[in-house]
């Protein structure tokens, strides 16, 4: 080879060399990949915590079919989803002792394991080269996926997980709320330009025009914030709570003081909802409302006490109901059956911390301290409670109860589901049982519920 050659050949590979450091200085997203069923995905490392491998997961009852159950993440519990299951595809029995290929998800401060086939690596690509999804690039529905992208030759589909673990931030509600408020804009002012039109009646001797009136301002006012807290806040406005609304809303006016009484953002949702959680929502009782629970609780010499307490939360209110009972109840074995929705909440409840404050307040009889110092209830009450991931909206297995506790429960579930908690509250509550709901929520008088009060706490019994 010539000298000339030599030296385009050493030009063309410098050339080469430069390329492919110009193309990699535009790499700004980077994914993890993996298999699934043989086909390559991918996910923002952004949301990847880590990777890992773990079998032997903590099976939690009553949980949909992809919730392999939870695991313990050093010292922190959290779920353990097969994406194989979600996506219905077909999975061959495993070895339960076989450890399974994990990508471990931080999505909106929550932790999640993902189960998948094999992680394979990280790769860098452009944004720009991430083509829009089309359904024949997967076998999972269309909605989880945000693009797809070349490497390699190899066709990865990107899973879009906010869409899958149901994340929305404020811009996206913002931008959902406003579409609402257009549309629905649209359609009122069409109303009002129907109802202000007069209208014929037919009459044997002379028709009489009739002018329907417009609906007041309020009326329109509540029916909009009804319909936004179930789009911001998936809270259902329904005989259960809208005269709380109603009178909600002459406050609202006030404190808008002239200005827009709609709700324009899930920030605006809170502030009109502030005041309807019922007293120590998500805190330890007060003395105060503690002795109020006790006063409701009727006279039951049986010799176990069964309680269905429906969105426990964090357990708080649970422990907290443990304790008045057996306070109510010394010589009564107490069983409380404590469901919710939020699997990290439920996992967690049963290893929730005691504050040292609560030993030099009423709960101390039922604490008892570790040998650290540490505070944690006694034996006696935990093992009173059992804790269950459950939707209260579907079929409960449980015994006949003494106590039904569901405080603000009902609010959060649409108006069929309502009628159906409802009326398995019906079918499981003992003949001198009682039921508690919000502070704010009334059962309504259709069920035929008897009530008493104490304070500003109802419950409602069988007629």
């Amino acid at each position: 080879m010539s000298s000339e050659n030599l030296n385009n050949a050493a030009a063309l590979t410098a050339e080469q060399i430069n390329e492919r450091k110009e193309a990699a200085s535009f790499i700004d997203f980077k994914m993890v990949t993996f298999d699934l069923a043989g086909k390559d995905y991918g996910i923002d490392i952004m949301h990847v915590k880590e990777i890992a491998k773990a079998g032997r997961f903590t099976y939690v009852p009553n949980t949909a079919p992809f919730v392999l159950g939870v695991y313990n993440l050093r010292g922190e519990i959290i779920p353990i989803l097969d994406l194989r299951i979600f996506f219905n595809i077909p999975v061959q029995p495993q070895d339960e002792s076989k450890l399974q290929n994990l990508l471990i998800l931080s999505i909106d401060d929550q932790i999640f394991g993902l189960v998948v086939d094999k992680i394979d690596k990280v790769i860098g690509v452009q944004k720009s080269t991430i083509q829009p999804p089309h359904p024949l690039f997967g076998d999972i529905n269309i909605k989880y996926i945000s693009g797809v992208v070349e490497n390699n030759n190899r066709l990865y589909v990107l899973l879009d997980v906010l869409r899958i673990f149901a994340v929305k931030d404020k811009t996206e509600e913002a931008e959902d709320i406003n579409t609402y408020y257009q549309e629905n804009t649209a359609k009122l002012q069409m109303q009002k330009k129907l109802e202000g039109e007069v209208k014929p009646v037919q009459s044997a001797t002379v028709q009489q025009p009739v002018v329907e009136k417009e609906p007041p301002k309020a009326e329109i006012d509540i029916k909009f914030i009804s319909e936004t807290l179930a789009q911001f806040k998936k809270f259902f406005v329904t005989e259960v709570n809208k005269s709380w609304i109603e009178f909600r809303y002459s406050d609202w006016e006030k404190e808008k003081n002239g200005g827009s009484t709609q709700l324009q953002s899930a920030d605006d949702a809170d502030a009109y909802l502030k005041p309807f959680w019922s007293t120590c929502s998500d805190k330890w009782w007060t003395k105060e409302y503690a002795e109020s629970v006790k006063a409701l609780l009727p006279e039951n010499a049986a010799k176990t006490i069964v309680v269905w307490n429906p969105g426990c939360g964090k357990g708080m209110e649970t422990y907290s109901l443990a304790c008045i009972l057996k306070e109510k109840y010394p010589h009564a074995i107490i069983k409380i059956y404590a469901q919710d929705v939020d699997l990290l909440c439920v996992s967690n409840a049963a290893l929730l911390s005691v504050p040292a404050e609560l030993a030099n307040q009423w709960y101390a009889p039922y604490l008892t301290q570790k040998a650290n110092g540490e505070y944690t209830f006694s034996p006696e009450i935990k093992e009173s409670i059992m804790f269950e991931y459950h939707d209260c909206k579907n079929t409960n297995v449980l015994p006949m109860v003494d106590l039904i506790f569901a405080r603000d429960v009902l609010s959060l579930c649409d108006e069929s589901a309502q009628d159906a908690i409802i009326t398995d509250f019906q079918e499981k509550i003992k003949g001198n049982g009682i039921i508690i709901v919000g502070d704010n929520e009334v059962l309504p008088a259709k069920y035929g519920f008897g009530e008493k009060t104490f304070g500003a706490i109802t419950a409602y019994t069988k007629d």
